[in-house]
């Protein structure tokens, strides 16, 4: 009688061989389980702290020392905020148009008003309101804020021995900004969108170079007298306008279909991103120079997608995390393109405080771009 386990040895033995000529695959399975978990367990945190905040007193000069700021009445209720561990006051403005600023730019997250008679208003057992302005683009950050905000208020008040029957002496006033319905696809959909195109320009040209290996037509394009750097040109144009259509869509379909309102200039919005899909493009480039297949070409590229969605503060915080992986996130160009996107759709930003972050990307996009041309000149040789 023949054994139904007849051949499971050979067959086998034929799978281990294959497993050990491929250790890429193999380390792409093992890796990427311990990088998920290393990023959701060590630089990951959900609790929000040291959120930056900027502060404008009306009463205050233009000469005022921050060290020395302010009555004894603004001076509690800030320390308050500080010792919450929810607020980092790293700046202080001098008028209602430097306090917008801030938080248009996103340099601020939360901004902190006192009123001219703030003092006053206590003195007299008034009700003293500060206004505090909140960034509802992230949507985790703002509600946390604005909790522990009134919380701070409603705790001073209730430290003020006044008399029974009075109004309460500190009132905080909510703002909330950019987004002021809190609506999830407003802050989820601006940060997706360099997600999707990250998906999609990465794989696309990452299996350039490895299709022209895979069927053998490499070695004709080593006869021709095509330089190294036009070739990586000419195989990343079609894909960069196809990239180009891309976000085209994604932006038609956000604005129409998900209500979500775009605040600043569309025009700005295409223009800087096309250093992001520079960037990711040249990347595939590179990944494809590298890869002898395209399921090696796939892996290499899914393992830029990991840190680009954790790390790059479209889901969490950078600010929360440890120093090491917040340092690390700017490295990712994720995180530059969520800081176009979510600036000039939801707080409208305009050029002047965002072009840092389109420099940083084409400087990226330039380097691995000569990187590539350069892998594929040793190909060549």
């Amino acid at each position: 009688m023949i054994s139904p386990f007849r051949g499971f040895t050979a067959i086998f033995y034929k799978e281990m061989l294959h497993m050990r000529r491929d250790p890429l695959a193999i380390m792409f399975a093992l890796i990427v389980p311990i990088l998920q978990m290393t990023i959701l367990g060590a630089a990951i945190d959900t609790n929000v702290r040291q959120v930056k905040t900027v502060v404008y007193d009306e009463a205050a000069d233009q000469s005022w020392d921050a060290n020395q700021a302010g009555s004894s009445d603004r001076r509690a209720f800030l320390d308050r905020l500080r010792n919450s561990d929810t607020f980092h006051v790293y700046k202080y403005v001098h008028n209602d148009a430097d306090l917008t600023r801030e938080m248009v730019a996103g340099r601020a997250r939360v901004g902190i008003k006192f009123p001219w008679d703030f003092d006053h208003r206590l003195q007299k057992h008034e009700t003293a309101q500060v206004m505090v302005m909140v960034d509802g683009s992230d949507s985790s950050v703002a509600a946390q804020s604005l909790n522990v905000a009134t919380a701070v208020g409603l705790e001073e008040s209730l430290q003020r021995m006044l008399p029974p029957g009075t109004v309460t002496p500190i009132e905080v006033r909510p703002k909330m900004m950019f987004n002021p319905d809190s609506r999830s696809p407003n802050f989820f959909l601006p940060g997706l969108t360099a997600v999707l195109l990250l998906m999609s320009t990465t794989m696309l040209t990452a299996f350039s170079i490895v299709r022209e290996k895979e069927r053998g037509t490499l070695e004709q394009l080593f006869v021709t007298p095509v330089r190294p750097l036009g070739m990586m040109m000419g195989k990343l144009m079609p894909y960069f306008v196809f990239a180009l259509l891309e976000l085209i869509i994604i932006l038609t379909f956000m604005r129409w279909i998900f209500q979500v309102p775009i605040h600043g200039s569309v025009i700005l919005l295409v223009l800087l991103s096309t250093t992001y899909l520079f960037v990711h493009l040249s990347l595939g480039l590179m990944i494809s120079t590298k890869a002898n297949s395209q399921a090696e070409a796939m892996q290499s590229a899914m393992m830029t997608m990991l840190p680009s969605i954790f790390l790059s503060g479209y889901i969490f915080p950078r600010d929360n995390m440890p120093l090491a992986f917040y340092g690390l996130s700017f490295a990712i160009p994720a995180t530059y393109m969520i800081d176009i996107t979510r600036g000039i759709i939801l707080r409208g930003a305009g050029f002047m405080e965002l072009w840092s972050d389109a420099l940083v990307l084409l400087l990226m996009g330039i380097g691995i771009l000569i990187i590539a041309a350069r892998r594929f000149t040793k190909m060549i040789i």
